[in-house]
């Protein structure tokens, strides 16, 4: 037997259905967009399988990305990545040109192999002071690191072809994923702007692993 509900209530229901509705789709939609194939090759790690994706938008001006990169990534690596529980892809943000060379030279030193791209990212956070004042000493002196000569780091410098599709990938980002500011994350299509801890991370990313 149905019980009456006054009609203002099942407006009321109806629509939190609706607006929950819509929610889910526009979240949807933004993970749809995240997943995107962009212009540079995604660098990622963990399974493909994996059911939860972060994908990280950074710079590496930032000083809470390098923060992130050197306290926060390595446990989240050894406990949810390497266990096949989250896929991590790292995506360039550069909020400036000196940035936007680090960059570059990381996808010179990586190539396609997301681990040894990232182990150079790792060092120029950890040299992120020395890179801010002296950026093409420090970028020469990591590409050393990675058997670069310095006419090498000159050239891997001056490929306009991939400062362009950085470019378009930035863009992007900020176009359809309303980027504005680093680090922004997202969680399986849900936007997080600012640093976390491992701890407040994990406790965003418990509820996903649970569905």
């Amino acid at each position: 037997m149905n019980a009456y509900r006054p009609i203002a209530v099942i407006a009321l229901v109806a629509f939190a259905s609706l607006a929950f509705a819509g929610t889910a789709l526009a979240q949807s939609a933004i993970a749809a967009n995240v997943a995107k194939p962009v212009s540079l090759p995604d660098i990622a790690i963990g399974s493909a399988k994996a059911p939860v994706t972060i994908t990280e938008y950074s710079s590496m001006s930032c000083s809470h990305c390098a923060a992130f990169s050197q306290n926060v990534l390595p446990m989240l690596r050894s406990k949810y990545i390497e266990t096949g529980k989250v896929r991590f892809v790292f995506r360039e943000f550069p909020l400036d040109i000196k940035a936007a060379a680090a960059s570059i030279l990381a996808r010179c030193i990586g190539k396609d192999d997301s681990e040894k791209y990232l182990g150079a990212v790792d060092m120029l956070f950890k040299l992120q002071d020395r890179l801010m004042a002296q950026t093409k000493d420090t970028l020469i002196h990591v590409g050393k690191q990675y058997g670069m000569s310095e006419q090498d780091v000159k050239t891997c410098e001056e490929d306009q072809a991939q400062f362009d599709k950085l470019n378009a990938d930035q863009q992007y980002a900020h176009r359809e994923l309303k980027v504005t500011s680093t680090p922004t994350f997202f969680l399986n299509g849900v936007r997080l702007q600012g640093s976390m801890s491992f701890e407040e991370l994990e406790e965003r990313l418990k509820p996903l692993l649970k569905k």
